[in-house]
């Protein structure tokens, strides 16, 4: 699934192409993804000049004229790319595509059809079903050791399953946790209430750095994401835990190891995380 650095790059790529621009074209090729998509979906977009490009979490949001906020979530499979002009050949799995006066056109691409579209008046953002409970925004100056401590007090869960709570910290995924974690050196097992302060200390810091390195990386392609103009992102190529089960740990040079903990894959060096 696309975490909080690919939705990021994904957002800025959009953003160099439909801020300000008028949406002169849209076609939903299927009544729904993930949900179905609102009644009247492509006719309240159509003729509206994208205002501005937002992300929080793994959403993005696309303001448009008159206040309409267009509510955009890749699911597990979904890309979003920019072409030149229309597209000539539309493929089985490109369900949405829309395009602006300056020509150029994007096409929302989801085979496994896990992402969502939503369309929300301004006045019920801050109630919406999929927004009202999200926590703070991890790249925010707020997002802090003392906001995350109170967060964690007393919670018995493990340490990677607290930080994939979006009601604790919103954004981040299972890549990203591990490899902060890792920064840290911290147990993903370990109860999360019982985290020293001085680890979390240094895991806020390790967030923030393993995500703007991340973004700046263009995200991490394993599988199907790219970059909003088609090209891969290569953060993968600077894993430290993740997906590197049995190779050398880049500090200790023991095996790093894997588990499963939630249904998920954690990767962590048991030497380095205590």
């Amino acid at each position: 699934m696309p975490e909080l650095p690919e939705v990021e790059t994904t957002r800025r790529g959009l953003a160099l192409k439909l801020e300000g621009r008028r949406i002169e074209r849209i076609e939903a090729r299927r009544p729904d993804l993930r949900f179905p998509l609102p009644p009247d979906f492509a006719a309240r977009i159509r003729g509206r000049r994208v205002e501005a490009l937002d992300r929080r979490a793994k959403y993005i949001l696309i303001r448009l004229e008159g206040g309409l906020v267009w509510l955009v979530h890749l699911g597990m499979s979904g890309r979003m790319v920019l072409r030149q002009g229309w597209p000539n050949e539309i493929g089985p799995h490109d369900h949405v595509l829309f395009g602006t006066d300056e020509g150029w056109a994007a096409v929302y691409n989801d085979p496994r059809r896990f992402g969502m579209m939503d369309l929300i008046e301004p006045a019920d953002l801050p109630t919406h079903k999929l927004l009202a409970g999200l926590g703070p925004e991890p790249l925010d100056d707020a997002f802090s050791p003392a906001v995350l401590a109170a967060a964690l007090k007393d919670r018995k869960t493990p340490m990677k399953a607290a930080l994939l709570d979006q009601t604790l910290v919103a954004g981040l995924g299972n890549i990203y946790v591990c490899e902060a974690l890792f920064r840290a050196g911290i147990d993903p097992r370990r109860p999360a209430g019982r985290v020293k302060p001085e680890k979390l200390a240094k895991l806020v810091p390790a967030i923030k750095a393993v995500l703007r390195q991340a973004v700046k990386a263009g995200g991490s392609s394993l599988r199907d994401y790219v970059q909003s103009d088609g090209e891969l992102g290569y953060f993968q190529t600077r894993f430290r835990v993740y997906d590197r089960e049995g190779q050398a740990c880049v500090t200790c040079r023991r095996p790093v190891r894997r588990i499963v903990q939630s249904g998920r894959s954690t990767f962590y060096c048991g030497t380095c995380q205590r």
